[in-house]
């Protein structure tokens, strides 16, 4: 009875750690889900917002959010491109590794662009904007690189399958379209033609060759006797002998007849 109480307490905890396991792992997959949709509410709205400032404050404050807005966008697309192709290509590990240094210089520049928005003296925006395009134009090349470099990798693997996919079809309709160099026209062999029928053909074509062959040739005198002569000679060779007496067959015995008396010599 211990035994029995023992082993129920057991599996009613370890039902229990697993339920909390479980829990756990549901809250947070829950939570990163909730992240993520935050994450990717507030950029929505931060780009709705860079380009609404685009347009709607000329000057230096318009500039600087048009550059923000392409840093975003130019970083932000490299990044899932590099992200998507490493799950089916193990060489793009570097350049993703690569990305990640550059993402470090990337949000350094957003950070720096998102003060300077707020700086209330014009005059000194407009006087290191050209070094923030400068800087903005190298980092968004840079990524542009990558991702384009990761996009004609890809293309190319393509290609090169489609390419050999296309030679290996070739080949099989080739193969499929074999039936010209099967025989000739004069007999055609299918699939569901009879064999013994073919041979068969073949054989009275063959006789009836032989037999025009035959009757092209011309008659020499006394070569018809002597033909003859040799066909009976063959059928007689061919025939079994016979028996010249045919011996007699033996008579059948009953029980009723008497036995012969033998002969004396008396």
């Amino acid at each position: 009875m211990e035994a029995v109480i023992a082993v129920v307490a057991l599996l009613f905890v370890l039902f229990l750690a697993l339920g909390a396991y479980a829990v756990v792992k549901a809250v947070g997959a829950a939570r990163r889900g909730m992240d993520r949709t935050i994450t990717q509410a507030r950029r929505t709205v931060e780009d709705t917002t860079l380009r609404a400032r685009t347009f709607a404050q000329p000057g230096a404050v318009g500039e600087l959010a048009q550059l923000r807005l392409r840093l975003r966008t130019s970083m932000r697309a490299t990044q899932d491109s590099l992200r998507a192709g490493v799950a089916e290509d193990s060489s793009l590990h570097e350049s993703l590794a690569l990305f990640q240094r550059l993402s470090a210089h990337g949000h350094e520049l957003d950070d720096e662009l998102k003060r300077l928005e707020r700086e209330p003296d014009r005059i000194e925006l407009s006087q290191r904007l050209p070094g923030l395009k400068d800087r903005t134009e190298q980092i968004v090349k840079a990524a542009d690189s990558l991702r384009w470099a990761a996009r004609d990798r890809a293309h190319k693997f393509a290609d090169d399958d489609l390419d050999l996919l296309s030679q290996q079809i070739d080949m099989e309709t080739g193969a499929l379209r074999h039936w010209t160099d099967g025989p000739s026209d004069d007999q055609p062999l299918t699939s569901w033609s009879d064999p013994a029928t073919a041979s068969a053909t073949d054989r009275a074509k063959t006789a009836s060759g032989s037999a025009a062959a035959d009757l092209n040739k011309p008659s020499r005198p006394g070569a018809s006797a002597h033909a003859a002569e040799g066909d009976r000679a063959d059928r007689a060779s061919q025939e079994p002998t016979r028996p010249a007496i045919t011996p007699p067959a033996p008579q059948p015995t009953y029980p009723w007849q008497k036995k012969p008396k033998p002969e004396s010599t008396t």
